[in-house]
């Protein structure tokens, strides 16, 4: 049974809505078992919440059980979802939305030239409700209206997710004239903890832009209600993935719990649920053309050794030159993700190709240096490998860790075992690397619809 200090940590929303109370609570056997016993209650899978009757009786029992942990709000008309305005673009553009994992949306204004071309793409559907043509989402129908709006003079837009255009966008911290740095005391206790550098990084980000948020409080005194609006406005507003939602709550916790000394919280946010995606992944084709497409031998290097080996973007940035074990054939990641060392595998194609580079650059000291020395910049091996897709001809949104996936992927189409890639990958828990086999293609094509077994 949990203390009533800890329940006051957690938040109950109860929304009334005509007959009915809508609840949503974080998991808790106790409290549940409570909302069972109010009689006629069922769970609403679709909106995620219990509904129980709206009666005087029942919401007795609900403010004495949960006293100060629930928030009471009603449904009104405004508050239900409308349906989505259509879209306005201007004239001679064309917006294409990536809008779920298969399908794009076309926004454009009237052009019957286009609508011929759209009526000619194979599975080309008309959305009376957004009043767009939607298709599917390959290479080959990208090109064709990135074709017909170069050929025609027009603006080609692309968005990954249809919330990301009105999203508000993160705040340019140094330019805010109320501008406050990030407490020295908090990036010296992680650096204590020993965290990694990128994790400082990224946690130093968050804060700093959550007090700056607050500029006008300290930030010790800052409590959790100020810290729950906060955290739904980076939700409402800034539209923000639900994994950066973490990394920004395991900010604020650890400034509050490692520095400041306050117990530990549980912050709940009421959001939709998390979609699952697929990872992208390039065919080996694909992989082929971009590094043909790259001229410079050290840019060739980086990308072939981060698909070669499926080492993370951090992790090529680290190795040194003693990290290529030629006589083993493998490579040395030393304080991976998770400060763990492991191996993996160097290719005998990219060590040739690796000893051309150490005889022309002489690297010092990193596998891979920056112009001036020192470590090579994350940026600007993400920027290669863009200019590297765009001479492949490759539209689709790949990042260097698509490089990570397409190693994993590749190797289970060529019978590797999955323990031997999780080993290779530095997965701590084998249901990660699993996904991949979500993503072959190995095999599929000796599968048999059990529709040709009936013999019609």
């Amino acid at each position: 049974m949990e203390t009533n200090d800890k329940k006051q940590y957690q938040d109950v929303v109860a929304i009334t809505s005509g007959r009915s109370i809508l609840i949503r609570l974080p998991k808790n056997r106790d409290d549940i078992a409570f909302i069972r016993s109010l009689g006629f209650t069922r769970w609403d899978a679709t909106g995620f919440c219990w509904v129980v009757q709206n009666h005087p009786a029942n919401i007795t029992r609900l403010n004495g059980y949960f006293n100060t942990r629930i928030r009471w709000t009603e449904l009104s008309r405004d508050n239900i979802q409308k349906p989505d305005e259509p879209i306005r673009v201007e004239a001679n553009t064309l917006l294409v939305v990536h809008y779920n994992n298969g399908r794009i949306r076309l926004v454009f204004r009237y052009c019957a030239e286009l609508i011929y071309l759209i009526k000619q793409l194979p599975y080309h559907t008309w959305d009376p409700g957004s009043k767009t043509w939607t298709l599917p989402h390959t290479e080959k129908i990208l090109v064709s209206l990135r074709d017909f709006c170069d050929h025609h003079g027009w603006k080609y837009r692309y968005a990954e997710d249809l919330k990301q255009l009105n999203r508000k966008p993160k705040p340019k911290l140094s330019a805010l004239p109320s501008f406050r740095k990030c407490p020295e005391v908090f990036i010296e206790k992680m650096t204590v903890l020993r965290y990694s550098q990128r994790t400082i990084d990224v946690y130093t980000d968050c804060f700093s832009e959550f007090i700056n948020y607050y500029h006008d409080m300290d930030p010790v005194k800052i409590e959790r209600p100020e810290i729950m609006t906060y955290l739904r406005y980076l939700v409402t507003d800034r539209c923000i993935s639900t994994s950066y939602q973490n990394q920004a709550i395991s900010a604020i916790k650890f400034y509050y719990e490692k520095i400041v000394g306050r117990p530990r919280e549980t912050f709940y946010i009421e959001r939709p649920m998390r979609e699952k995606f697929l990872p992208n992944v390039l065919s080996e084709e694909e992989i082929k053309a971009i590094i043909g497409s790259i001229t410079n031998l050290k840019h060739k290097c980086m990308i072939m050794t981060a698909y070669s080996s499926g080492v993370r973007v951090g992790e090529l940035l680290n190795l040194r030159i003693p990290d290529i074990d030629s006589k083993r054939m493998l490579i040395r990641v030393n304080q991976g993700k998770g400060r763990k060392d492991r191996v993996t595998l160097l290719s005998v194609t990219l060590l040739k190709m690796l000893r051309t580079y150490y005889i022309q650059y002489h690297p010092k000291v990193f596998l891979f240096e920056g112009a001036s020395g020192g470590r090579y910049s994350e940026r600007s091996v993400q920027n290669v490998l863009r200019r590297a897709c765009i001479h492949a001809g490759i539209i689709r949104h790949t990042t260097m860790h698509t490089l990570r996936h397409s190693f994993a992927t590749h190797l289970m189409e060529h019978n590797v075992d999955l323990r031997y890639i999780q080993e290779l990958l530095g997965h701590t828990n084998p249901k990660t690397t699993q996904i991949y086999t979500h993503i072959t293609t190995k095999g599929l094509d000796q599968l048999k619809s059990p529709l040709d077994n009936l013999g019609l």
